[in-house]
């Protein structure tokens, strides 16, 4: 298990690229997380959902997703409460206080998970969450020492050198946590290192002398990071254009965005210029294309885009001739109404849309989750996505869908063909699609899917090379 002095060390892509490295070796490998926090998530093979980084995991493992890989899913509603997703599932809507009172309920799910997933693998590689020294959240854990007290799992704990107070940061966790859960740290590992290795001699003998365990790494930084699909909203800092492509693409930061990483293949473009506005800054002028994305909480992120000042904007762009694309969350606020009777996302009641799609919604506690193969209905080009929504969107402009799936109209256009809505998440993927969307500004020779498994290939030859991999499955029970 692969545990982090904090949040956004590098756990998901050490065990992406351990999952490739030893699926490359022969083994069956096979990812977990007990419990993950995210809004970006991927819908699973046996119709439920898991957090985005697991289904990173999967595919660099070469197995197909399935819940079992991430029991407990939580998804931020608000400030202080999340949706929990159980065995990929909704299960209720809770507040922090009243989860972290109720959570220690679910352990004999995540620990029959992971022995399902064990069953069928030669090894299961766990990632951790958050930091590992978290002790005021240590009661009823099931995200780190909780679960591999439980499991019976070996710990590797792992540190961020770029961020510094690396050395600092192990030894300190170590002193913080309580013995029996120290004892169970097998390894460290120094991860994101920059510059010459040589410098770090002393530091690799001073964490083992004071640690009293061997220290894997330091792991170099991997350069090509920003080409895999991300799951923490902390990747959203990097999504600031750096290139003034020719075509360029807004897109308003809401506070619960959800799947973002919709955007990646756009973002590939070299011809592109992502946009992602922050609050308080208005939409760019000389966008081509403003996609609403995602959102957990749609109401709410509506009424977010209207106190930024972003319906203004929107309906300038309109009325200058600038296409719109709204995705799920997105694609309901550029309705009439959203309505929300059973209070499902927060308060009962009624929010006005936007207005530029002649549709309603209305938000229902089922949430619809599967795969689909779907043809866009302008181009023609074929679409490989999925759904993961609760609500059912109608009216006039549906008539006109965004695409058929299965030969059913999905989605909804404008008459004048310029503003259009659709529940299908990872469309951008889909090589011939994008190119039609974005025309000349497409690159003919980036192969997206491509380029991911290329990636994964790189990362697990790049951990190869500096990690001592055998050492580490020596650790392994």
């Amino acid at each position: 298990m692969f545990m982090g002095t904090g949040s956004d060390v590098g756990k998901s892509l050490l065990v992406a690229g351990l999952c490739r490295a030893l699926a490359n070796r022969g083994l069956r490998v096979a990812p977990f997380k007990p419990q993950n926090m995210s809004n970006n998530a991927a819908v699973t093979s046996d119709g439920g959902e898991i957090g985005r980084a697991q289904a990173l995991q999967a595919r660099a493992a070469r197995r197909e997703l399935i819940t079992a890989m991430n029991p407990v899913l939580l998804k931020p509603e608000q400030e202080t409460g999340s949706q929990v997703v159980v065995r990929g599932q909704r299960r209720a809507s809770m507040s922090a206080r009243t989860y972290w009172q109720e959570r220690g309920k679910l352990m004999p799910e995540v620990l029959a998970a992971f022995h399902e997933l064990a069953a069928t693998a030669d090894i299961v590689l766990v990632e951790g969450a958050g930091s590992a020294s978290e002790v005021n959240l240590r009661a009823n854990d099931l995200a780190n020492f909780g679960f591999a007290q439980a499991a019976n799992v070996p710990v590797v704990l792992v540190g961020d050198i770029h961020r510094g107070g690396v050395i600092a940061s192990l030894v300190g966790t170590f002193a913080t946590i309580d013995p029996a859960d120290a004892a169970r740290i097998r390894a460290t590992m120094v991860n994101k290192f920059q510059g010459d290795p040589a410098l770090f001699a002393d530091g690799i003998r001073f964490l083992e002398t004071r640690t009293g365990t061997p220290c894997f790494g330091p792991v170099p930084w991997f350069a090509d990071a920003a080409k895999l699909p991300a799951e923490d909203v902390l990747a959203l800092e990097s999504y600031t254009a750096d290139r003034a492509g020719a075509f360029t693409i807004a897109v308003p930061r809401l506070p619960r965005i959800a799947n973002f990483d919709d955007l990646d293949p756009l973002r590939a473009e070299p011809g592109v210029s992502l946009v992602l506005v922050e609050p308080g800054q208005p939409l760019p002028r000389n966008a081509d294309l403003i996609i609403l994305p995602g959102s957990k909480a749609t109401r709410s992120d509506l009424a977010a885009l209207r106190h930024n000042g972003w319906d203004i904007d929107i309906s300038a762009h309109h009325r200058a001739g600038t296409r719109i694309l709204g995705i799920c969350g997105g694609y309901q606020m550029l309705g009439r109404t959203i309505a929300d009777p059973d209070g499902i996302e927060g308060a009962p009641g009624t929010s006005p849309g936007l207005g530029l799609l002649d549709v309603e919604t209305v938000l229902t506690p089922t949430k619809q989750l599967r795969v689909e193969h779907a043809t866009h209905a302008a181009s023609g080009t074929a679409i490989s996505g999925y759904h993961m929504h609760m609500g059912t969107t109608s009216g006039p402009d549906t008539a006109r869908p965004f695409a058929q799936v299965d030969a059913t109209p999905e989605g909804a256009t404008s008459p004048d063909g310029r503003v259009t809505g659709t529940y299908l998440h990872g469309l951008f993927a889909a090589d011939p699609f994008r190119r039609a969307v974005l025309g000349n500004a497409a690159s003919p020779d980036l192969a997206y899917e491509a380029s991911i498994e290329q990636t994964l290939d790189d990362l697990a030859a790049h951990l190869e090379n500096h990690l001592d991999i055998d050492a580490l499955l020596a650790l392994a029970e």
